[in-house]
């Protein structure tokens, strides 16, 4: 038996192990986003944060404005007595951010302005849960009721963690309930995102 041959079956174990381990991370990782996905864990808070989602011209895209309500309600609550939005612009030429529009539109549903505050830097998930996590330090606020779509709000509190803040997810409803494959997709989509910034790509 030569040195080639002995080595095909170690190579195959190595692949197949290899293989074994990265199924095992996507399944684990993947149960972690699935068992946090609906769960409300409302309650007294130092702040609400609302992840931005798209705007229109000064306005909150559909699903944005179901994350401001839903954040609007939760304050009307009197579940915590700040709220943070987020979100920069969408483009060079965007005379609005996320965090700004989020902020008019709260304000503008009766919320005070001396109880919003504003984010509008960052580009990403991970970017506003950096510069959250600075006007929380900042601000002396250690609690936050995360606020953005429930398949997102396990990322967020793992990226809200890192920066020293306890986030508990308060996640928007949705109009409808999504399918078993578009929540599937979903999950992916999370755990390669969450992967990506762990490795300091994202």
């Amino acid at each position: 038996m030569t040195w080639r041959s002995r080595m095909r079956p170690r190579g195959k174990t190595v692949l197949w192990t290899l293989v074994a381990l990265v199924l095992f991370y996507i399944s684990y990782n993947a149960v972690r986003v699935a068992s946090e996905y609906g769960r409300d864990e409302s309650r007294k808070a130092d702040a609400i944060v609302v992840f931005g989602a798209a705007e229109y011209a000064g306005r909150p895209s559909p699903i944005f404005k179901a994350r401001l309500d839903h954040a609007h309600n939760l304050y009307k609550q009197g579940l915590a007595p700040i709220v943070i939005t987020t979100g920069g612009h969408q483009g060079e030429d965007d005379a609005f951010s996320e965090g700004g529009v989020g902020r008019d539109y709260l304000v503008a549903q009766g919320v005070p302005a001396a109880a919003v505050i504003a984010e509008t830097q960052s580009s990403d998930t991970s970017d506003s849960a950096e510069r959250v996590g600075v006007i929380m330090k900042t601000n002396k606020l250690r609690t936050c009721l995360a606020v953005s779509d429930p398949y997102h709000i396990h990322r967020i509190k793992v990226m809200l963690a890192a920066e020293d803040v306890t986030a508990y997810g308060a996640p928007r409803p949705l109009a409808k309930p999504l399918s078993a494959p578009a929540r599937a997709a979903f999950y992916l989509r999370e755990v390669l995102s969450l992967t990506l910034w762990r490795l300091g790509l994202k």
